[in-house]
């Protein structure tokens, strides 16, 4: 019976120490998950998931005895906090080493990952410090990528920290050349693939955060396998359908998309273009969304696999329609205030001045094209018409120069003038350009030619009442 009894207890106790260890592990989860979606917590979370995190790494064994340096405060790995590493905004570890291994850059979490600091491990070749060799030197002909073009590749080797303890790391590489298109570095960022739960966790941290990166850009992102379906599309894209994102995905544009089957049909053609030519696409386009026109700045690419093949396309789609509205807006008042100006110089190039009852007088400035003596007849006529006017005077005192076709317009103008009544005084006649007149054989019969437009004046005003 006693012993029955003290077996019961027994269990008892270790069911009510299971207990809390599984309500210390659930805790240390939500503390590590509400990181890892982005939330900042405050000073006192800070600390209750560092003692959780203290408590998860160095569990009490059954005895009631902690693990050797548990006692002391010691830290379950060296590097200091664990749960810092698994944020998503975390700086990852990143190392940078010469053809020859000479490491050259090793930041703090490349610290907290293999335990050397920056100041030990810079100098020293990558091999006597994390036990691999990650990237070969065939690995590093194979890269032949422009630096500006930001590829990374992938390799995953086996690795010692400096206090010994195995792990797996996964080295997503760039090899970097100088000027002369020579190997300087290799660059790497380096993710401890040991601990699959650490993992799983990594990468969800990067997908959330990269995600929350696409779902605040005000572009329309979306990605298509290569049979037209979606496979990803952010916020912006899925407001823009009018539909939840997990409604497009699995879907074509036809089925997926609120445009008219044209209009479909007019994008998947150009991404087929895209996929097929293999090759990213800028351009342009104008979709007609509502029976409105929607104006789009559209960059399309494909998406290829490990071996270069196309297996997709990927978009990115700005709307510029209020760009461009405002464009054309500007344009037309460019437009207006041009036409204005015009309108202002028309005037200013053909003054038309009443100087006396049923008298006008238009001085001429300036060089006098065809458009010009057109303008000049016309305004002559029409201020004739209006000021009922009986003499006019042409000044041409400020004409720079008298050709064919200058004369030729001022005797039509004349001729016109004479047709309505009204006597035409041509003054600023230079002995210049009497010469001229007389050597084009320029018929003046009708028009009274003065010298000086104040002898035309006195002429016009002595002859007012007749």
């Amino acid at each position: 019976m006693v012993r029955e009894e003290l077996g019961e207890t027994e269990a008892d106790r270790l069911r009510a120490e299971n207990a809390a260890l599984r309500a210390r592990v659930e805790a240390l989860e939500r503390a590590l998950s509400g990181r890892s979606d982005g939330r900042a917590p405050g000073a006192a979370d800070d600390a209750a998931a560092r003692r959780l995190l203290d408590g998860a790494a160095s569990p009490r064994v059954l005895d009631g005895a902690a693990p050797q340096g548990a006692q002391n405060g010691a830290a379950p790995e060296a590097g200091g906090d664990v749960a810092s590493e698994w944020l998503p905004t975390a700086v990852p570890a990143v190392v940078y080493w010469r053809p020859d291994g000479t490491v050259t850059r090793w930041n703090d979490a490349a610290e907290r990952v293999f335990g050397w600091s920056a100041s030990e491990a810079i100098g020293r070749r990558l091999a006597e410090l994390v036990a691999a060799d990650p990237v070969s030197a065939q690995a590093v002909r194979a890269f032949n990528f422009d630096r500006l073009e930001n590829r990374f590749t992938t390799a995953t080797s086996e690795a010692r920290t400096k206090e010994g303890r195995a792990l797996v790391c996964r080295w997503s590489y760039a090899v970097l050349r100088d000027e002369r298109d020579e190997v300087s570095e290799i660059a790497a960022i380096v993710d401890d693939a040991s601990d699959r739960r650490r993992r799983e966790q990594t990468a969800h941290g990067r997908y959330q955060m990269l995600l929350q990166l696409l779902d605040n850009a005000r572009s329309n992102i979306f990605i298509k396998d290569a049979a037209g379906r979606y496979v990803f599309a952010n916020r912006t894209h899925a407001q823009a359908m009018q539909r939840h994102i997990v409604e497009i995905i699995g879907r074509d544009e036809f089925e997926a998309s609120i445009l008219e089957p044209e209009v479909s049909e007019m994008l998947v053609t150009k991404e087929r273009e895209v996929i097929s030519g293999g090759k990213v696409m800028q351009f342009e386009e104008v979709v007609p969304i509502g029976g409105v026109r929607h104006h789009f700045f559209t960059v399309k690419f494909p998406i290829h696999d490990e071996r270069g093949e196309p297996i997709g396309l990927g978009g990115i789609v700005t709307e510029i329609t209020t760009l461009r509205r405002t464009e054309a807006e500007r344009a037309a008042l460019q437009e207006e205030i041009i036409a204005a100006q015009q309108a202002a110089l028309r005037e200013l190039s053909t003054p038309l001045i009443p100087l006396a009852d049923r008298v006008v007088a238009m001085p001429l400035v300036g060089a006098i094209d065809g458009a010009r003596a057109e303008l000049i007849m016309e305004t002559l006529l029409a201020g004739i018409s209006s000021q009922s006017a009986h003499t006019a005077i042409l000044d041409i005192t400020g004409v720079r120069a008298v050709d064919t076709l200058v004369a030729n317009a001022l005797t039509r103008t004349a001729r016109a003038a004479q047709l309505l009544g009204t006597r035409v005084v041509l003054t600023g006649v230079r002995p210049e350009v009497a010469q001229t007149l007389v050597t084009l054989g320029v018929d003046l019969a009708g028009i009274t030619t003065l010298s000086t437009l104040q002898s035309g004046i006195a002429y016009a005003l002595r002859h007012a009442g007749r």
